[in-house]
């Protein structure tokens, strides 16, 4: 797996932070950073990238942002999850797409394209950013296909930077 790639690292104004913290603070429903943090952000190979006091917290990708792994676990959100059955979560974990079957709960409010979460239902904690395929209510009904395409999971390049 290729690194991640940072250039072009910038600080965000406040108008811009208020923006972000918005979009963000709705799509999550977390509470996330304040005014007070030091804000940048930084171009990368296929998105932005979001440093909240020097930690990757955020991510744009394709006009829209949301949390990283390492963001949801500071910043726990109330919104845009999917929860999976424990068997799922090796396939989660190494980047494979969530198939319907596997999901055991899914946020009512999640519609196609939406940025969703994906957690196991026993720790109810991070393993996967992705983009909704269906709606929240299809995932419940276990309906048989794809139902979230897999962006960041745990053990990517986007979580190693972090390591570092």
């Amino acid at each position: 797996m290729p690194e991640l790639r940072v250039r072009k690292r910038k600080r965000l104004r406040e108008k811009g932070i208020k923006a972000l913290h918005e979009e963000i603070s709705q799509r999550t429903g977390a509470p996330i950073f304040s005014l007070k943090d030091t804000i940048d952000s930084a171009e990368s190979s296929d998105f932005e990238v979001i440093f909240v006091n020097n930690e990757i917290d955020a991510f744009i990708m394709n006009g829209k942002a949301f949390l990283t792994i390492r963001g949801l676990l500071r910043y726990p959100p109330a919104k845009a999850f999917v929860t999976v059955d424990m068997g799922a979560i090796k396939y989660v974990i190494n980047g494979a797409d969530v198939m319907g079957p596997g999901i055991t709960e899914a946020d009512e409010g999640i519609a196609p394209g939406d940025y969703v979460w994906v957690r196991d239902e026993k720790n109810r904690k991070p393993l996967a950013v992705g983009e909704a395929l269906i709606t929240g209510a299809e995932m419940r009904s276990k309906k048989p296909g794809k139902a979230i395409k897999s962006i960041f999971f745990v053990g990517d390049k986007l979580w190693k930077f972090e390591e570092r």
